[in-house]
Parts: C-alpha cells; sequence; structure tokens
C-alpha cells in the first residue's frame, strides 16, 4: 500500500508539471518526464548476477569483481544497464537540476527492491561532500532514496552517513583509485544504526568501491547489514578495467 506522505510527494510533481510543461529526461521529448519511446528502451540489467555485488556473470563461473575483493555489503543490486536513455536521465538529474525524473526513477527503484525481499530498516542515500553538495544544490542519490522510502513506508535518514572529507570525482578512475579515492570518507556515529539493516542508494555503482567504505562505515558503527541499491550500472567499463 502506497503511503499518503508518497501520495502527496507525487500530487505535487503533477502541480509543477501542469504550471511547467516538463520534457523527457531521456530523449528531450516535450509534455512529458519520461516518455513511453525511452521506456521501452531501457535495458534491464541481464541475468544471472552475482548474488553478492550483482555484476552480469556473462557466462563466468565466478564473479570478477568479488575475485578481487571481499566486499562488505551483503548484496548489491542495480536495475538497469547504464547506457541509452537511463545514462541521458541520470546525467540531467546529477547536473542540470533536472529533480523531476528522480520521482520516475524511484519508482523503478522501489519496485526492483520488492522484487528483492530484503529485509530493510533504514534507507540513507549516498552522501555528497560540502563543497560538491554547496555547488549541486541538493544530492542526486537522496532525491532517489527519499521517494523510494516514503513509497515502501521505509525509515529514512539523509543526515546518519557522512562524508567526512571532500573526494575528487570517480569517474575514468581505475578500479585502484577508485578505491583509494573514497577510502575513509564515510563516518556514522556510533549507536545511531545498532543492530539495524541499512539500504545505501545511490545512482550509478561501476567498480562498487563507494558502496564498499559507505558499508565499512554502517557496520563500524554497529550496522547488523548493509545493502546495495542503484538505479543503474555500468557493465562493459567494469570488464575492461
Amino acid at each position: 500500500m502506497v503511503s499518503h506522505l508518497y501520495q502527496i510527494y507525487q500530487t505535487t510533481w503533477k502541480c509543477l508539471d501542469w504550471v511547467f510543461p516538463p520534457s523527457c529526461s531521456g530523449c528531450g521529448k516535450i509534455g512529458v518526464r519520461w516518455c513511453d519511446t525511452c521506456e521501452a528502451s531501457l535495458e534491464i540489467l541481464p541475468s544471472p548476477v552475482c548474488r553478492r555485488c550483482g555484476l552480469p556473470l556473462h557466462g563466468k563461473e565466478r564473479c570478477p569483481d568479488c575475485a578481487k575483493e571481499v566486499f562488505l555489503f551483503t548484496r548489491a543490486s542495480a536495475r538497469f544497464v547504464y547506457d541509452g536513455p537511463i545514462k541521458n536521465a541520470l546525467h540531467h538529474l546529477k547536473y542540470d537540476n533536472d529533480l523531476g525524473i528522480a520521482d520516475i526513477l524511484a519508482g523503478k527503484l522501489s519496485d526492483h527492491l520488492q522484487d528483492l525481499e530484503w529485509p530493510i530498516d533504514l534507507v540513507v542515500p549516498v552522501p555528497l561532500g560540502k563543497e560538491r553538495r554547496k555547488e549541486r544544490g541538493y544530492n542526486q542519490s537522496a532525491m532517489l532514496a527519499y521517494p523510494l522510502a516514503i513509497k515502501l513506508g521505509l525509515k529514512y535518514s539523509s543526515r546518519l552517513l557522512k562524508r567526512i572529507r571532500e573526494t575528487g570525482s570517480q569517474v575514468d578512475l581505475t578500479r585502484e583509485e577508485r578505491r583509494k579515492n573514497v577510502n575513509g570518507a564515510f563516518f556514522v556515529e556510533k549507536g545511531l544504526v545498532e543492530k539495524k539493516v541499512v539500504l545505501v542508494v545511490d545512482d550509478i555503482i561501476t567498480t562498487g568501491a563507494t558502496m564498499q567504505e559507505c558499508a565499512r562505515a554502517l557496520l563500524d558503527a554497529g550496522a547488523k547489514e548493509v545493502y546495495s541499491l542503484s538505479i543503474a550500472r555500468t557493465v562493459k567499463r567494469l570488464y575492461a578495467t
């Protein structure tokens, strides 16, 4: 059952769409936030996937990510391949203040999470650093995590998981460079997540380095388990690094 708070959230966006006619975040078509053509062209992440990190196995018997690193999160999952309209939509969300698409994408995440049947107690977004947040004005991961949480009636916090040092962009970094870039970048005050199963939400997962460090901070603070959920995952790039 959809929560009353989520119904208000969606009604607000519908009113804004009426006052300020939107354009499709995938292709630019006027009049809709997300058009039928872009919806039909979405590429769902192919099965089978690694049960731990969610990477498509592509006929491999062992996940190449988990062969290189022991992940601290219990499971990670993404819904779509990071390409085409979904790539455009996430770019607009992240860099162009296209906040309306977050409601569409969060709905897809909530459907996926219900299919996964994970035992989640609390939802948190991957936090931005203070400088990045000031520059952008919002956290794109929080724009996905909040409507996901209120739609499913889950507890939500945008302040519990903190980024305690600024980090450079992960774009174009190798796996090892990504790991070093975010090493020790996150913190959770002890006692706030004691024995809780926490879901960390981000827009994209590539190597899992950011989620690994988020999970480390949450587990160090007493979390029982940490799960990771993203709207999209880079696939070809993962096998090339």
